[in-house]
């Protein structure tokens, strides 16, 4: 949120949150290859903090596990989230922060591609082209103040 100002979507409708995973024994074997999927990118994106809202991305159904496609073999994995207004400022800050989630929690050989859901956002074009550019995300996080953000919204809160 923006310095005190109103918020751009005062009443947003809040979901409920889908139940935790349930691991089998040869999740928990670490002897057996075990692949990512897209529920574990899932898990890992869904209590993402709003940056307007104290609501996980996942409980304003900003991110949702049939957006998520993995692909283990190779090493991809597709993310699309949905702004909850079709003028959210902070489109690209939430994709960032989802961009940095994986990041920081898969290892390298993963390339990781977060974008808007198509047809959901006015800037959509622009907010993409962003999320896709290295050099422009690696910017972002050079700035002191943009990545204090991004880490208050990767932070855990009780729920």
């Amino acid at each position: 949120m923006s310095g005190g100002t109103q918020l751009e979507n005062a009443n947003p409708v809040i979901f409920q949150r889908s139940g935790e995973r349930l691991l089998t024994a040869s999740d928990e074997d670490e002897e057996v290859h075990d692949p990512i999927d897209d529920r574990e990118i899932f898990d890992l994106i869904r209590s993402i903090n709003d940056p307007e809202h104290p609501l996980s991305l996942e409980e304003l159904n900003v991110v949702e596990q049939v957006r998520v496609k993995v692909n283990d073999t190779e090493s991809t994995v597709d993310i699309e989230f949905t702004p909850t207004i079709p003028h959210c400022s902070m489109a690209t800050l939430i994709g960032l922060s989802i961009k940095v989630k994986l990041l920081r929690s898969l290892p390298d050989r993963f390339k990781i591609d977060v974008h808007i859901t198509p047809g959901t956002h006015a800037s959509e074009e622009a907010v993409n082209k962003q999320l896709a550019d290295k050099e422009r995300v690696a910017a972002a996080l050079e700035n002191s103040s943009l990545l204090e953000v991004v880490n208050q919204c990767l932070s855990t809160r009780s729920i």
